[in-house]
């Protein structure tokens, strides 16, 4: 049965959701806010069941050929010199680098490209309102414009607007106590191959990443309650980080230095998506709308493609909406709720707030990335989660 459906938000949850979607013969509308494609973005991660269903997509080895080349990661100190370092290829399998390390731009660029043919896209345009009367819905667009759709598709980010009209009161966020900024800056010398991650004191971390364009993603974070800096303005928030950052050593001044010229300045600060229901009549949310790991679980990109799959993959096998909404919750419920068990805890351990925390998590790495116990390291930071069985949906 073919449906008109509209996906709200061109990242990646969104763009696998059109392609499975349009593939089995919907007619998709992909609407996004941004006025065009947004590329950028920092490093992302595939793996297991994700890596699957982008084969299944014929999509793999594409994304393996856009990798950022990172080979590993380094633990340094001020001087710039590793106090720990596990690479690629010093064990088997994914460790804290994947093998599937992609640019999160490079990877949505990926998705979109495979959909776009069968897909109508509304770029610099937002759903401003909806009425579902349980045979469709009417959406009235930020443009002026309304249509009417049998369903839609919420897969905007953590902060999604649409999420809020439809679940007003409903996501009960789980803070995490921790603000991150990403951006990118120009390349060094001495920039490798490496995620080289420097810790200080009050709970601040420096971090420099390789990707294939021939810069350098950074990110700055400290470990610290929320106080509502994730809505100030960009100006005000790049402020703040130099005065947070002013003698935080290493690299801070020349990070801080390319923070006030890059063009892709992102601040959050990170909290979960935590939401009873994904559903509402013909409205289902999925990705980082439905339920935020935030980038401490690591799993944000593996979630949103295979949820997007699980979507379509039901709405092909369910002629009732609502029977196919209840069947997808029921699927990814399980994976979800295991992504989103970060301990609390954890930030604080891995952001230190004195010198000789910083010194205990330095000695700590190096014992976990020496050899005879290094594979063991990389197997902890690789959880294996309870993934549906995409398989059923070919």
């Amino acid at each position: 049965m073919s449906r008109r459906i509209l996906i709200s938000g061109a990242s990646v949850a969104g763009n696998t959701a059109a392609w499975a979607l349009a593939r089995a013969g919907h007619d998709v509308t992909l609407v996004e806010q941004a006025p065009d494609f947004r590329d950028g973005g920092q490093n992302i991660d595939v793996r297991d069941v994700g890596r699957d269903v982008l084969r299944r997509m014929g999509l793999e080895q594409a994304a393996l050929d856009q990798g950022t080349g990172e080979e590993g990661t380094a633990w340094i100190d001020a001087d710039g010199e590793a106090v720990a370092e596990i690479r690629t290829d010093d064990v088997e399998g994914d460790g804290p680098t994947a093998e599937m390390e992609i640019l999160r731009g490079d990877l949505a660029r990926l998705l979109f490209d495979a959909a776009r043919e069968r897909v109508t896209c509304r770029f610099g345009d937002r759903i401003e309102a909806l009425a579902d009367d349980g045979t469709g819905v009417d959406v009235r667009f930020e443009s002026g414009t309304s249509e009417r759709y049998d369903l839609v598709v919420v897969a905007e980010g953590v902060g999604s607007a649409t999420r809020e009209m439809v679940f007003p009161g409903e996501n009960d966020p789980r803070w995490m106590d921790m603000t991150l900024a990403y951006f990118t800056i120009a390349r060094t010398p001495d920039d490798d191959r490496l995620w080289r991650w420097y810790h200080t004191t009050e709970g601040r971390s420096i971090s420099l990443r390789p990707d294939r364009h021939g810069t350098t993603r950074a990110m700055l974070g400290i470990q610290k309650p929320p106080e509502g800096e994730q809505d100030w303005p960009v100006e005000r928030q790049k402020q703040y980080l130099h005065e947070r950052f002013a003698d935080a050593g290493w690299q801070a001044q020349r990070v801080l230095e390319g923070m006030d010229t890059t063009g892709d300045f992102y601040f959050d600060v990170l909290r979960q998506v935590r939401m009873s229901r994904w559903h509402a009549g013909r409205v289902v949310l999925t990705g980082d709308a439905a339920w935020c790991v935030t980038p401490l679980g690591g799993i944000g990109a593996t979630l949103a493609v295979t949820g997007a799959w699980v979507l379509a993959g039901e709405l092909a096998r369910n002629a009732e909406p609502t029977a196919a909404f209840a069947a997808y919750e029921t699927a990814m419920r399980k994976m979800v709720d295991q992504a989103q068990g970060v301990p609390k805890i954890a930030p604080r351990l891995m952001n230190p707030h004195s010198r000789l925390g910083v010194h205990l998590l330095h000695g700590v790495l190096a014992l976990a990335t020496r050899p005879p116990v290094r594979s063991l390291t990389a197997r902890l930071s690789n959880r294996s989660l309870a993934a549906p069985d995409i398989g059923r949906y070919d």
